[in-house]
């Protein structure tokens, strides 16, 4: 993960699009042009702390 000069968040995972398109919550929607990355619980935990609170 890392952000970008605008402010925007890169991730490298896996693409599960296919996988849990259809299990998706209800009111959300994966629209043309994205993609549904899964992010390891690892790398999260390890970025937790470059991550600013809102």
């Amino acid at each position: 993960m890392w952000e970008l000069d605008n402010g925007d968040v890169v991730v490298i995972g896996t693409d599960l699009t296919e996988a849990y398109g259809a299990r998706l919550p209800d009111g959300v929607s994966v629209d043309p042009g994205e993609r549904l990355v899964v992010i390891p619980r690892a790398t999260i935990l390890a970025a937790k702390a470059d991550i600013p609170d809102a």
